[in-house]
């Protein structure tokens, strides 16, 4: 699948969005991606999620973790292309932790993929990355169905590879042009207080 059918496969869905957003981040950006809007559609999440695997499945990942609740169902999909048990990181007083029972399935040297579904700063995933690297995990890098982070220094100190290079703009609050000319925002993010 060549990215242009991928974002194609967004725009249908209605997860690619034009406007004036407050991304999770902090962020305001003249486009957002509103993955749940893909991920409800399971025929079309799958054939997204495959896409991504592909991408990482000569890494050989012997697991895949996602943060929540963005990379829970991507990470589920993805680990189901490639066949590898799933699992998902949750902040827990503002902490990312392993809980439900997953922490021991994390073993010194098991092979990670962490996942998300979208790539902006790549703080959360870089959260989950530390977490698993404390567990003695090797944490191969981290996969996401859209990069956007314009080629600017992520948080990430593994490698990443993405199914979606997104062109959009991305603004710190106090030099958002689109705040300068006035527009409403829109907060769809999924942390609270952002």
């Amino acid at each position: 699948m060549k990215e242009e059918e991928a974002l194609k496969i967004l725009e249908d869905t209605g997860a690619y969005q034009r406007g004036h957003f407050k991304l999770s981040s902090g962020l305001h950006s003249d486009v957002y991606v509103q993955c749940a809007q893909l991920l409800m559609h399971p025929a079309l999440a799958g054939q997204i999620c495959r896409q991504v695997a592909d991408l990482w499945r000569d890494e050989k990942p012997e697991m895949v973790v996602g943060p929540a609740i963005g990379g829970i169902l991507v990470a589920y999909e993805v680990g189901r292309a490639l066949n590898v048990p799933t699992i998902f990181a949750e902040r827990q007083e503002g902490v990312m932790t392993l809980r439900r029972g997953f922490e021991p399935h994390v073993t010194k040297g098991l092979r990670v993929l962490v996942t998300e579904d979208v790539l902006t700063t790549g703080g959360s995933a870089q959260e989950v990355v530390e977490l698993l690297q404390g567990l003695g995990a090797d944490v191969i890098g981290a996969a996401s169905i859209i990069d956007r982070t314009h080629g600017n220094t992520l948080k990430l100190t593994v490698p990443h590879r993405s199914l979606i290079t997104l062109e959009a703009g991305t603004y710190q609050p106090d030099a958002c042009p689109l705040c300068q000319k006035g527009l409403p925002i829109n907060k769809p993010g999924s942390r609270p207080g952002i």
